[in-house]
């Protein structure tokens, strides 16, 4: 009775904070990007080379796109004639580090593990980003038109008022909390049983620091398991706690949320296989890479 009392109080604490951190952090950035109009934003990826890959990285993590949003996004870019490279940044670096993420990620594991995080992933997009465009992954790009749908369309009038923008903002992020809330319990859920019944001496055996292999095998449990980071993040806040390592954790993070099967479906409806199965491999890396980063400094 005693560990179910602390499972309950667990999934009740996590889900208020993840709760008030997602709707908070959501109207800022709808509040951001209502100042900062979207066509300027993708008018960054015109550039070419390194400056490009940054400007498509920087892109990717200031907007809070879903997949099914994300992906005509990138095709119209392409379509418009912007550099392959900066795009695939874009696309590598939307689902690591949109807004939502960074910010779970600082409340429930710390600055430090947030601004290594961020630098792994958004490095990670920069260089792969400028790898695939020198391998000639252009041409694996679908002659085809998306139309911009789903669960993503909201109304494109900006009121001209701040208070009316603010009462918008919370409107879109209540939309996008709603949206997201299944996941969100499911993962909560999930962590609080891990937290009350898994046995730390089980975790710390399987997945501790000491085992060198619990990154790569984190990273691709992330693939199936996940398909929001949403579920992801309190499932690996969880097993932190019983021991898991940090880098086997942010692995997890980084290949749930880079690799889900949902987006990489979405992607191979205008990516030719190789290419699709190229973007797996880079975030794969990127989740090995950085797990063994954060085993070394944190």
């Amino acid at each position: 009775m005693n560990t179910l009392t602390k499972t309950i109080e667990y999934f009740l604490f996590i889900t208020t904070e993840l709760t008030v951190l997602f709707i908070g952090i959501s109207a800022i950035v709808a509040m951001v990007l209502m100042y900062v109009p979207q066509e300027t934003l993708k008018s960054w990826l015109s550039k070419r080379g390194l400056f490009g890959n940054i400007l498509g990285a920087v892109f990717g993590a200031l907007t809070p796109f879903c997949a099914c949003s994300t992906i005509p996004v990138t095709l119209g870019l392409l379509n418009a004639g912007a550099p392959f490279g900066p795009v695939m940044s874009f696309v590598i670096a939307s689902p690591l580090l949109n807004p939502i993420i960074i910010s779970m990620v600082a409340a429930l594991m710390g600055l430090k593990a947030c601004l290594l995080y961020f630098g792994v992933t958004f490095f990670g997009s920069i260089v792969f980003g400028l790898v695939l465009e020198k391998i000639g992954g252009a041409k694996y790009v679908k002659d085809i038109r998306v139309k911009q749908s789903c669960c993503c369309d909201k109304e494109n009038k900006i009121p001209s008022g701040f208070w009316e923008r603010i009462k918008v903002a919370f409107k879109s992020a209540w939309q996008d909390f709603i949206a997201v809330l299944v996941y969100l319990l499911i993962g909560v859920g999930v962590g609080a049983g891990i937290y009350g019944y898994m046995p730390q001496e089980f975790v710390v055996k399987v997945a501790g620091p000491q085992n060198p292999f619990a990154i790569p095998v984190a990273a691709l449990v992330g693939i199936p398991l996940y398909i929001r980071a949403e579920t992801a993040i309190p499932i690996g806040l969880a097993l932190a706690q019983k021991g898991m390592s940090m880098g086997a954790v942010i692995a997890l993070i980084i290949g749930g949320a880079g690799m889900a099967i949902p987006e990489m479906v979405m992607l191979a409806s205008i990516f030719r296989k190789r290419l699709v199965a190229s973007i797996v491999a880079v975030i794969f890396a990127t989740a090995v890479i950085g797990g063994y980063v954060f085993n070394l400094l944190v």
